[in-house]
């Protein structure tokens, strides 16, 4: 991890400083993914060789290096280049130079690579490797690939051949497992690029070439020839008890032909950027292809070909790949007048949501049409159980939702936490409906989890806010929260998306029920409502901002909640834990007095959630108990019911219905996480430790 930027040019002049500029600028745009390190490199003045540029820290550390190197002439103009850029997030090896990526294959850098994912044998590939004299000088899974790119083309210029690049790359993936992406170039292949996505996202954008048909791509299959069963060297290579997942789905292309899907004329001029993220990609072009998984593509001589490892009778993955348009717009991304991102997309929120209903729900008819669950809503309806799975904020969001579910569908729903649903692999049945959500659609728990529950035969829906994202593109039907681009790491607009994505289907799947029609009519009239409550909560900025000054010193916080609160409890703490490094708990209510009640004194920060609804009385009387005991709670209470709680300190929030009250709670808690950050001198868009989308298991 983290992310990976690429950038070829053919026919278009570039000087090195634009290149270095561009690629600096690609990681920049994936900065909000979260990393430790970051480099880049770009052909010295031999024009064959590559120069590695790389520090520990952040990016703009390393715009000052290339600002201030002598060692290339920035001032070449390049018709042809190929450069690679990439931010780590430490996985194996601390973050330091020698582990910052790119990573070469030996001192001259025969091959160079980036990395995203995990090499989950590269143990048994090292020690081959070393085996065969080969010496390692970074810590990092990813220096296997690179050398043993070497090692396979060594072994073919003992033969008398020079392979082809692909060729070289496709052997390497060969022996490698787990989940990644890899971009290799190289100068013994001047100009040229492989990329590789298995279970990690890889993109590419295509700028030029007007005159050129981009709707789709064909893709190269191999010939049955390479159907055949994997070379005695990969026993060599891996362990004998491995699970080679990979090896068993690619193998050596070298036979396949070339097969160019682009360029004709040699006067086109062509731009290509890969990225793991499309934010690195819509300042340059609005034209990308979404590589699937096991697409090999190869980038030389203005030419773009997609290869799949096997014939077609083996391989059952579509035999084109579409151009898609992307619509985000570059501001979406900028910050603005914000001072954080983080602090823009909680503002963003009162819009968001209006984004997520637009098109989907009528408010003179109190109807909710979802586009994307059309084909499947009758199968859905009929399914025995309901399962959600996500992580994080996501899975927070489900059980914001749970009760409404049971409430409306009158069946048991199961809310998941996809780690460890993995790791439990409970029973699946094949009348049960799936729910994945994920901000990105690239969680990699979840995909994992979406590839179980599609192994049992269940119905899969995907709620996910990237277009074209592996959860969007593997699940039978789902939903796309529209809540734009959201870079901050602490997940805040997505989260309020979501619960209303989630909440729309729970209505569109009861639509028909007359024994829920009033209590979903007043559902829908609330949410008609809902962005000018957000707003209101939202304008509370400068109060909750003094409430942070007078917590920021506090090393413990719990919140405490009840029924539909509760898991805006544990949104909370997952806020003040991210981004503040202040230990928080959520807390059910109801449990305070089966041990967390010991904790209560003068000194523990604690903030309560206390709305009209059924749980009111209850809720009251926490207060009540936790100040008898001297606690002093900071009370976020419902508009209609302050004045019973005058004494405390408190925030005043609207009212809406209990069902959609999270909404409105959640943001003083994401407000307030934010100041306390600041207040503690942090920068709330890059907590420590922290990606934005976890590839990787």
């Amino acid at each position: 991890m983290c992310g990976i930027f690429g950038y070829a040019n053919y026919l278009t002049e570039k000087t090195k400083k634009e290149i270095s500029d561009l690629l600096v600028k690609g990681l920049k745009r994936i900065e909000y993914r979260g990393y430790d390190s970051a480099g880049f490199c770009v052909q010295g003045d031999d024009n064959k060789n590559y120069v590695l540029f790389k520090e520990v820290g952040k990016v703009d550390k390393l715009e000052n290096m290339m600002n201030n190197q002598n060692i290339i002439n920035m001032d070449t103009l390049l018709t042809n280049h190929v450069g690679i850029a990439h931010t780590r997030w430490a996985t194996h090896g601390q973050p330091s130079v020698i582990n910052c990526h790119p990573l070469k294959s030996d001192e001259s850098g025969c091959f160079l690579v980036v990395h995203n994912g995990i090499i989950t044998n590269y143990k048994t590939i090292k020690k081959f490797l070393m085996n065969r004299k080969y010496e390692f000088d970074s810590d990092t899974d990813t220096e296997v690939a690179a050398k043993l790119a070497l090692y396979f083309y060594k072994e073919e210029t003992k033969k008398g051949n020079k392979p082809k690049f692909i060729d070289v790359v496709k052997k390497v993936i060969k022996r490698c497992d787990g989940a990644f992406s890899f971009v290799f170039i190289s100068p013994l292949y001047p100009n040229e690029m492989v990329a590789v996505r298995v279970s990690s996202p890889l993109l590419i954008g295509l700028k030029g070439c007007e005159k050129m048909s981009l709707d789709f791509f064909d893709v190269n299959y191999g010939t049955k020839n390479d159907d055949a069963p994997p070379s005695p060297l990969l026993s060599a290579c891996n362990s004998p008890n491995m699970n080679n997942q990979i090896g068993d789905v690619i193998d050596d292309l070298r036979k396949g032909v070339d097969k160019c899907m682009l360029h004709s004329a040699e006067s086109d001029k062509l731009e290509v950027f890969l990225s793991s993220d499309a934010s690195a990609l819509i300042e340059h072009t609005n034209k990308v292809i979404y590589l699937e998984d096991y697409d090999v593509a190869h980038i030389f001589a203005g030419n773009l070909v997609i290869h799949r490892p096997h014939s077609k009778d083996k391989d059952a993955s579509p035999d084109k790949r579409e151009v898609k348009t992307i619509d985000t717009e570059l501001n979406s991304i900028m910050k603005g007048n914000f001072d954080h991102f983080m602090l823009k997309e909680i503002n963003e929120q009162k819009e968001s949501v209006v984004n997520t209903m637009r098109g989907r729900i009528n408010f003179k008819d109190l109807k909710v049409s979802l586009g994307g669950l059309k084909d499947y809503i009758n199968i859905i309806k009929k399914s025995g159980r309901f399962i959600f799975v996500a992580c994080g904020t996501s899975y927070h969001a489900a059980l914001s939702v749970k009760n409404l579910f049971e409430e409306l569908l009158e069946i048991p729903i199961y809310v998941e936490i996809a780690s460890d649903f993995l790791d439990r692999r409970p029973p699946i049945q094949r009348n049960d409906c799936v729910f994945f959500i994920s901000q990105s659609g690239e969680t990699a728990d979840s995909v994992m989890a979406l590839r179980y529950c599609q192994k049992e035969g269940a119905l899969c829906v995907g709620v996910t806010n990237v277009v074209g994202s592996t959860l969007s593109r593997e699940t039978q039907c789902g939903i796309h929260i529209n809540a734009g681009p959201e870079i901050g790491v602490a997940s805040t607009k997505a989260y309020t998306s979501q619960f209303v994505a989630l909440v729309l289907i729970a209505l569109q799947l009861t639509q028909d029920n007359l024994s829920k029609k009033e209590r979903r009519e007043d559902i829908i009239h609330e949410l008609e409502n809902i962005q000018h409550k957000i707003a209101r909560v939202v304008a509370l900025n400068n109060e909750i901002k003094n409430i942070a000054e007078e917590m920021k010193d506090s090393n413990n916080l719990i919140l405490i909640g009840r029924g539909y609160q509760y898991p805006i409890c544990m949104e909370g703490a997952l806020k003040i834990k991210e981004i503040t490094y202040i230990h928080s708990e959520g807390i059910m209510a109801g449990e305070l007095k089966h041990g967390p009640i010991a904790l209560v004194d003068e000194n523990l920060a604690m903030i309560l959630f206390v709305t009209n609804d059924r749980n009111i009385d209850k809720t009251s009387n926490v207060v009540h108990q936790i100040t008898a005991r001297n606690g002093k709670p900071l009370v976020i209470v419902s508009e209609s019911i302050a004045e019973n709680f005058k004494d405390n300190n408190r925030i005043i929030i609207p009212d809406t219905i209990d069902c959609l009250q999270g909404l409105i709670s959640v943001i003083p808690v994401q407000l307030l996480s934010y100041h306390l950050a600041v207040a503690r001198g942090l920068n709330p868009d890059f907590p420590r430790n922290l990606a934005k989308s976890v590839t990787v298991e």
